[in-house]
């Protein structure tokens, strides 16, 4: 099980764009918290803290709302960003209990060279970065590693051929590309062909309407 920490939340008393981008501007990144046939509640975090939390792949917390009386574990649901895609700007927050199944992402982290990308021009693909699941709360993973040390060209990776840990239910496509290798020879070969092509098709276009110009003088 991944390990526990307690998001430090506070109330939000008023909400809209503009009490928002006060809150983000704060420091503090909004949120709302939703589950367990309770009314929604919208809260703020420490930005800084919840990020570093959420980049390190954590899912699950603890959160204590004083109003509601005791330390409530919560599943990291929903992240929202900017336009830019770069910038985290408001997180979902569901109620949950540990031994409850949930549906959830995780992430995939290849590991290991692989075999393939020792030979000219191989590319690795990777697609797929991450794979929806279904588990407890407590055996949610915070990533999935898959070894492709012994992926050639032309071989592939999907879903369907991840090792997922017991107690975990692949819900993802079975034929979603986690990783391939390839070559781009043959690209590359047709490209220079037909540039080729084209500069010897240009001359003879050029001589014929010469010589029909000539011929009509």
């Amino acid at each position: 099980m991944q390990s526990t920490h307690t998001l430090a939340v506070k109330r939000r008393e008023k909400n809209g764009t503009r009490y928002a981008k006060r809150d983000r501007e704060a420091g503090r990144l909004p949120a709302v918290l939703y589950g367990h046939g309770r009314p929604p509640v919208s809260l703020t975090l420490d930005a800084k803290e919840a990020i570093r939390f959420f980049n390190q792949g954590e899912k699950v917390f603890n959160i204590e709302l004083g109003e509601e009386g005791k330390t409530q574990t919560v599943l990291l649901k929903d992240i929202q960003f900017d336009y830019l895609g770069t910038n985290i700007i408001h997180v979902d927050l569901a109620r949950v209990d540990l031994d409850e199944e949930v549906e959830s992402h995780a992430h995939i982290h290849l590991v290991g060279e692989a075999r393939g990308l020792k030979r000219a021009n191989a590319i690795l693909t990777h697609p797929t970065t991450s794979i929806t699941i279904r588990c407890s709360v407590q055996n949610i993973p915070e990533e999935i590693r898959v070894n492709i040390a012994d992926l050639d060209v032309g071989q592939q990776i999907t879903a369907g051929d991840v090792v997922l840990p017991e107690g975990v239910e692949l819900l993802s496509d079975p034929s979603d590309l986690i990783a391939s290798i390839n070559t781009q020879i043959e690209e590359v070969v047709e490209g220079e062909a037909a540039a080729v092509s084209a500069e010897e098709s240009q001359p003879e276009v050029i001589k014929k309407k010469k010589d029909d110009e000539e011929g009509g003088d």
